[in-house]
């Protein structure tokens, strides 16, 4: 009886002195970013997650401005945010993957509380069969537009008046945490953005700059609709399972995420799975995540290795027919 009582009393103890150990290592601080009446500029905001952002965003009473490169998508986008929110936000067309374009629309935008990365392009291919020109593409708007944008903003950023907690926010995807078929060169424009955001949030935290990496799942937008006619069978085999989320549900998931300073910013349950399974050194600011980090982490190693189980099975299968 009294081995029970102690076994008992360990399964409470051992938690909760976990739990204080956390709440102890946990870096960086807790903390809250401010949206309404900050500037918060949104990249790729003519369509999509963007759109559904800067709406979003404004009805919160945050001033927005929406930077794309086609002009007339924005100024479309600028009615359809006024139509819904009464409110006007500024429009930018840029090149994200011109460096003096970016640098001269951010300093036409004025300084920036709060700047979000969300331009990109996907073209699913086998990477045998894809032209380089593509992968290049993806990579310079993806990766390195990110690069100019965060170069470019980052100044004006660390010598605002105001001193106030501000965000960069980054959008990946679920394809930057998990490598999946005919993904590879989308999967390493967005792996890339990781190290870049864990890297970075080293570099700007004395400067009260908080750091959100976003990892969408598939989401309903013009975009996904010109992914698919080109995705591979067997992409859509392994990876077609899961159904694609609306853009408004994802940008809500996303301000959130911003708004908390999360830097892991998961939008569904199977990404909520993917942060805590890839959770790795990367910085957490909740130590109750951070005990379902530690508490999961083996688990969901195990789900992991069914899951490659399964896909590994369904390429065998295919190149099996295919002979």
């Amino acid at each position: 009886m009294a081995d029970l009582n102690l076994f008992l009393l360990s399964l409470i103890v051992l938690p909760l002195a976990l739990l204080a150990f956390l709440s102890l290592i946990v870096r960086p601080h807790p903390v809250k970013i401010p949206i309404k009446d900050r500037h918060v500029l949104i990249t790729g905001g003519s369509s999509g997650i963007g759109l559904a952002l800067a709406q979003l965003a404004a009805s919160e009473g945050a001033r927005v401005s929406i930077l794309a490169r086609n002009r007339d998508k924005l100024e479309d986008a600028k009615q359809a945010i006024l139509l819904a929110t009464g409110i006007e936000v500024a429009v930018i067309s840029a090149d994200v993957r011109d460096f003096a374009a970016v640098k001269s629309a951010v300093e036409e935008a004025g300084p920036i509380d709060v700047l979000v990365c969300n331009q990109g392009v996907f073209v699913p291919q086998e990477l045998e069969s894809q032209e380089m020109e593509e992968v290049k593409f993806m990579m310079d708007v993806n990766l390195m537009g990110t690069f100019h944008l965060i170069k470019a903003a980052l100044p004006e950023m660390r010598n605002r008046r105001e001193r106030g907690p501000t965000s960069i926010a980054i959008m990946s995807s679920q394809a930057g945490q998990v490598g999946i078929y005919g993904y590879t060169a989308y999967s390493a424009s967005k792996f890339g953005l990781r190290g870049m955001a864990e890297a970075l949030q080293q570099e700007v935290i004395a400067d009260n700059i908080h750091v959100s990496l976003i990892f969408p799942p598939d989401t309903e937008t013009p975009g996904l609709m010109e992914e698919n006619k080109r995705r591979p069978q067997l992409t859509s085999i392994i990876a077609g399972s899961s159904g694609a989320m609306k853009a408004n549900e994802v940008a809500k998931k996303a301000l959130d995420g911003i708004k908390s300073g999360s830097f892991m910013v998961p939008c569904n349950f199977e990404g909520l799975l993917l942060s805590i399974a890839t959770a790795g050194l990367s910085p957490q600011r909740s130590f109750l995540m951070a005990f379902v980090e530690v508490i999961g982490v083996g688990i969901l190693r195990i789900a992991g290795l069914c899951f490659q189980w399964n896909w590994y099975g369904s390429i065998e299968k295919w190149h099996a027919q295919k002979k």
